[in-house]
């Protein structure tokens, strides 16, 4: 995607934000979210496939060279490789007590 497309779907993301009527701009927002939690998983099943490869078995680039390369977060390209989702999907610690 180049930068003007990502520039077009964040203008596109802004104009929803600027909907006057507070329920149709919800309504809009609800939409737009449902829309992203359906592409989630095959997005997030891409980028990881990429960070194998580009990884390559521990003959390509390191962990950091990834990260920079394709504007992640290290932890998120550690993440890959623990089998578990970015920090954002990690479970949860249990409340002490629990």
């Amino acid at each position: 995607m180049s930068d003007e497309e990502v520039r077009r779907v964040a203008d596109a993301l802004d104009a929803v934000e600027q909907i006057e009527d507070r329920e149709e701009r919800v309504k809009a927002k609800s939409r737009v979210m449902a829309a992203q939690a359906a592409r989630n998983k095959e997005w997030s099943k891409e980028r990881d496939d990429l960070i194998r490869e580009l990884w390559d078995g521990g003959n390509g680039l390191s962990y950091r060279q990834i990260a920079a390369r394709l504007t992640l977060k290290l932890a998120t390209v550690q993440a890959v490789f623990r089998g578990k989702g970015s920090g954002t999907t990690r479970p949860r610690k249990a409340a002490d007590g629990e």
